[in-house]
């Protein structure tokens, strides 16, 4: 049974139409084009689809579209403001934070929370808390040395 709902996206409301079933990771790919949150998996396992929902980091394929209405949901494509890199996304730019690229909206999305929750005191809780997101290149040195940076900053927000 298809719905017709709205989910907050970015600061902004769209609607959509997806089957009761339908991922939030689904929706955003499919019915709203926002194609930057990447589909891995598809299982919860390797966290290249992490989202932030009303500021806290959720795997996109495991969470339903419908359940997220009324929610502020964010994606990659919602972290720059006025064409300003948030301090994360800048930050892996300058530690050379991912190589192929796939895993690093998922591996951002996840940094840009886990700054937020007050969880990078030092080298080893970053791992552990960035553990969920899987990079296949093995980038994880510049991902910490990123994240590290941006805590060191204070600058996790804009």
């Amino acid at each position: 049974m298809d719905i017709v709902s709205t989910l907050r996206v970015n600061r902004t409301e769209r609607p959509f139409t997806a089957d009761t079933r339908t991922t939030l990771l689904d929706a955003l790919r499919e019915q709203l084009d926002l194609t930057g949150t990447k589909k891995g998996c598809d299982q919860g396992a390797c966290g290249a689809c992490t989202v932030l929902l009303d500021g806290k980091r959720v795997l996109s394929c495991l969470s339903l579209a419908a359940q997220c209405e009324g929610r502020e949901v964010t994606t990659i494509e919602g972290l720059a403001r006025d064409g300003k890199l948030h301090p994360v996304q800048a930050a892996f730019i300058r530690h050379d934070g991912f190589q192929c690229g796939y895993c690093t909206p998922g591996q951002i999305m996840s940094a840009v929370a886990l700054l937020k929750e007050g969880r990078a005191g030092s080298d080893e809780e970053i791992r552990e808390f960035m553990s969920g997101n899987l990079c296949r290149c093995g980038a994880y040195p510049n991902i910490v040395a990123a994240i590290r940076e941006v805590a060191r900053l204070g600058s996790e927000s804009q």
